[in-house]
């Protein structure tokens, strides 16, 4: 007799790995072709009178001119540098993630951030799926928290969790972290892909329905992607990503996605003794150790999102004791790095072909711009010759093959960032030195990477000159 003769709903499998849902035990699932992956669920209720109502969407339809503009009001946290990617502050009923590498501090900003909303919206609860409540309390103390009205949940059944919220009524939720958490009615383990998929869904309604912003933590694989499924970043309104090295002091918190404001946003944190710290001025923190007149050193003004900062590009040159001359480059694209010394060689003239070379950007800063290219090859030929840049010099350019300096994008910001620091003069492409007269610096305008090297190369008295290339009648070679 069969299941439904009997009464009884028809059997349900999950696939653990992506969801794949099947009437009948498969041994692969079709889904992502995962062997011994389908486990037995419990079968969906059947719903009388059509589908249950949406959270999200329990109200009717809404003329566009007559809906109200409160969720535009925004919930700022005061952490400037955590504000600024989110477009200004929370929005009441946003979902966000954050993600991080171990160890990178995504639990340390999350706790920073609860308490400083809970000290500005009245009341915040943390909700911790990995520590104790003493050792969030231990954490917090390390970062001198004193917030009354922080409340903090040692729990990971998502059920019990609604209920201290629905107790609380709290103005901020932090959820630490998603792959710990469960639902009772999927029999999986905590971080399977079906979990944090329905915990993710849950907390979403949670969101809309109360207005309530909530900030989940989650985990990075080692491919570098948020662990669970794709689709958690779908679900999200928003998706920020904090990014640095352990042993480094500074942190970028990325924005890839915002449903509420710009998703170019970057903000810039130091790691100390006492927590994370919005580094308002990052330029001044990159450039605070920088000997002015040391061989080997430039300064280019480098972007991440919209936010430009200066940067120092520094460069060493020794003779190399191997048959092999050895290119290191740290910051720096090391096949980019390749490119300028083929260029600086063959178009400048300059040897390094029995050279060790290792160029470094300092602070821990990675350049996948080439608007460095021109402080790079500078920085090269500075190591190379033993000859200082001048130090109120800032270079923009990317170099082609043939030599040419070509334009970078958003250079009048760029510009505007170094004048604000101080610096004078700006070697840069000769199209765009009208942009560097109209901030008040001496624009030295370069056509050819070899024109910026004799325009700031000051050779000191016994070194050798800059090798020149060979003229023929007809013009250069």
């Amino acid at each position: 007799m069969s299941q439904a003769r009997k009464g009884r709903a028809p059997r349900a499998y999950l696939c653990q790995e992506c969801g794949y849902r099947a009437a009948k035990w498969l041994g692969r699932c079709p889904g992502c072709s995962g062997w011994e992956t389908m486990v037995e669920v419990a079968p969906e209720p059947r719903r009388s009178g059509g589908r249950a109502a949406d959270p999200v969407s329990a109200t009717g339809a809404e003329r566009y001119v007559d809906l109200s503009l409160e969720a535009s009001v925004r919930l700022p946290c005061g952490i400037g540098e955590l504000d600024r990617p989110l477009g200004g502050g929370f929005v009441p009923g946003m979902l966000a993630l954050l993600g991080g590498e171990p160890g990178v501090g995504k639990s340390t900003l999350a706790l920073q951030c609860a308490a400083a909303l809970a000290a500005r919206a009245g009341s915040a609860l943390y909700v911790s799926g990995e520590e104790s409540k003493a050792q969030v309390r231990l954490r917090g103390e390390r970062l001198g928290i004193r917030a009354a009205d922080l409340f903090v949940l040692a729990a990971t059944d998502l059920g019990s969790i609604e209920l201290e919220i629905e107790r609380l009524s709290p103005a901020f939720l932090v959820i630490d972290s998603i792959q710990t958490m469960t639902v009772p009615d999927v029999p999986l383990s905590a971080g399977s892909v079906v979990q944090v998929r329905e915990c993710s869904v849950r907390l979403l309604g949670l969101a809309k329905a109360r207005s309530l912003p909530i900030l989940l933590v989650g985990h990075i694989t080692k491919d570098g992607t948020l662990a669970g499924p794709k689709t958690l970043e779908h679900i999200v309104d928003t998706v920020l990503t904090f990014e640095g090295e352990p042993q480094l002091q500074h942190r970028l918190l990325r924005c890839s996605k915002n449903r509420f404001g710009p998703a170019d946003e970057v903000g810039i944190f130091s790691m100390g003794p006492a927590g994370l710290e919005s580094l308002a001025n990052p330029s001044q923190w990159f450039l605070r150790d920088r000997q002015p007149l040391a061989p080997g050193s430039a300064v280019t003004v480098h972007r991440e999102g919209s936010r430009p900062f200066l940067v120092e590009v520094q460069a060493l040159a020794g003779r190399t004791a191997f048959g092999t001359p050895r290119r290191s480059a740290v910051g720096v694209d090391p096949p980019r790095l390749a490119l300028l010394v083929a260029v600086l060689e063959r178009r400048a003239r300059l040897g390094f072909a029995e050279m060790d070379l290792f160029v470094n950007v300092a602070g821990g800063v990675r350049i996948q711009d080439p608007s460095a290219d021109l402080a790079v090859a500078c920085a090269l030929a500075s190591a190379l010759t033993q000859s200082a840049l001048d130090p109120e010099a800032v270079l923009l350019g990317e170099i082609g093959l043939a030599g040419e300096v070509r334009s970078v994008p958003r250079l009048e910001e760029r510009l505007r960032e170094a004048a604000r620091h101080g610096f004078r003069r700006a070697v840069l492409p000769a199209r765009d030195a009208a942009c560097a007269r109209g901030l008040g610096l001496v624009a030295t305008p370069v056509t050819a990477v070899d024109e910026a090297l004799d325009a700031l190369l000051e050779l000191r008295p016994g070194t050798a000159s800059r090798p020149r290339r060979p003229a023929t009648a007809a013009g250069e070679a």
